[in-house]
């Protein structure tokens, strides 16, 4: 249901050094708000104990839950304890966190990949836990699962405002440009741009460049965030995307345009594709009244932008 509400007090942004957590600093800056913030460097957030300690200390108003150890497909098969098992405690620890603070208001991000494998596209929010999850990176789903149902658990449990939103594919400023634990944007635009400095006649794309996907910029997220927490107030987990996807063959061109690599680009079939199509049904939150606004040729510009500043090329 909607409830036209205005974000005020202070809001705590916990993950606020990563790429959600740094795009939702800049978004709340515009809004009449205290912006409190809570890192890696201030808290382990897999301990309970200190978590807790740390978000009754700040007392915060509202909590928005960025925090996450995320990873692309590689980086979810080769360590799936640690992304099952540090995002589910970092979600409980959080979230019970705020209650036991009597924070009343809550926004817990979730992840696409909580849908099922086949489920039937564009994804409506009705389609979590009605099939199969995609096994290269179900232990992050998995978490997510856990974390979204927390939410829910607070709200009809102790009645507590607490929402989540479920984003699909995010690139932009900030991103982790890791060569082998990044998301597909990240990698692409790293790995495009060293091939242009050796002057490679060639770079390779993972996977077989046939699967779509939906890039939603970090920004339009973290809009979509505060615009959420402005109107929202419900136990279904939003969808927030684009509404329109693209083969990763594709996105791999318009990166390389981006980066002004020039040469020909190879697939690597031994590598996995993951879902065959992720699109994410946003009609939901378009009645709201929010759609995203950034064009992607935009977005990957200022996320190239972004790598070459921060000098990691």
């Amino acid at each position: 249901m909607a409830d036209q509400r205005k974000l005020s007090g202070r809001v705590l942004v916990a993950g606020h050094r990563g790429m959600v957590g740094g795009a939702l600093v800049r978004r709340l800056a515009a809004e009449n708000v205290e912006v409190l913030t809570l890192g890696r460097s201030d808290v382990d957030f897999v301990d309970q104990a200190a978590t807790f300690e740390a978000v009754k200390t700040l007392r915060p108003d509202v909590v928005i839950v960025a925090a996450a150890k995320v990873g692309g497909i590689h980086a979810n098969n080769t360590q799936p304890q640690a992304f099952l098992y540090e995002n589910i405690a970092i979600a409980q620890n959080l979230i019970e966190g705020a209650h036991r603070a009597d924070v009343n208001r809550l926004l817990f991000l979730g992840s696409s990949c909580i849908y099922p494998r086949e489920a039937e596209q564009p994804i409506r929010e009705e389609a979590l836990l009605t099939g199969p999850l995609e096994p290269t990176n179900q232990w992050y789903a998995i978490a997510k699962i856990a974390g979204l149902k927390l939410a829910q658990s607070y709200r009809r449990s102790f009645g507590r405002d607490y929402i989540s939103a479920m984003p699909t594919n995010l690139y932009g400023p900030g991103d982790n440009y890791h060569p082998e634990h990044s998301h597909v944007p990240a990698g692409l635009i790293r790995r495009f741009h060293e091939a242009k400095l050796r002057g490679d006649p060639q770079a390779t794309v993972w996977g077989t460049g046939t699967p779509r996907r939906e890039f939603l910029h970090v920004d339009d997220l973290a809009d979509a965030c505060v615009f959420l927490l402005n109107t929202y107030s419900d136990e279904t987990a939003l969808n927030v995307g684009v509404g329109a996807d693209i083969s990763i063959a594709d996105f791999a061109r318009a990166v390389a345009r981006t980066v002004g690599f020039e040469g020909e680009l190879t697939f690597d079939t031994s590598r996995p594709d993951g879902t065959p199509r992720k699109l994410l049904d946003v009609s939901r939150l378009a009645a709201l009244g929010w759609s995203a606004r950034i064009e992607l040729d935009d977005g990957l510009k200022g996320a190239y932008s972004d790598f070459l500043e921060r000098g990691l090329g």
